[in-house]
């Protein structure tokens, strides 16, 4: 697992940021692992695989990493699978890469 510090590719929009997502079902808990090499952010997710309660898992992570609602977070595509494309509004894409980055620290 490499934690050194490094941009991934988080892209600004108008009224946020979106961010790709793999995650891994069936774990202990939630936790983000790491960045992959495309910039996709891996997480495990302690919810089943390819269940809606899976997604909803998903979303009250990421909206508790980045502490924020939510609401503010959306899967915008791959909700069948476990390759996601995420949109968070209300925060830029920098902002994004700081809290993810912390929580890959903390774990």
């Amino acid at each position: 697992m490499n934690t050194e510090p490094r941009k991934f590719r988080l892209h600004d929009a108008q009224s946020g940021a979106a961010i790709t997502v793999r995650v891994i079902p069936r774990a202990a808990r939630n936790s983000v692992v790491e960045i992959l090499d495309d910039g996709t952010v891996r997480v495990r997710l302690a919810s089943s695989k390819g269940s809606q309660a899976l997604d909803r898992t998903l979303v009250r992570y990421i909206s508790e990493i980045l502490e924020i609602p939510p609401g503010q977070v959306e899967i915008v595509a791959g909700t069948s699978g476990v390759d996601k494309l995420v949109t968070i509004t209300g925060m830029r894409a920098a902002q994004v890469q700081q809290k993810i980055l912390e929580a890959i620290e903390q774990n």
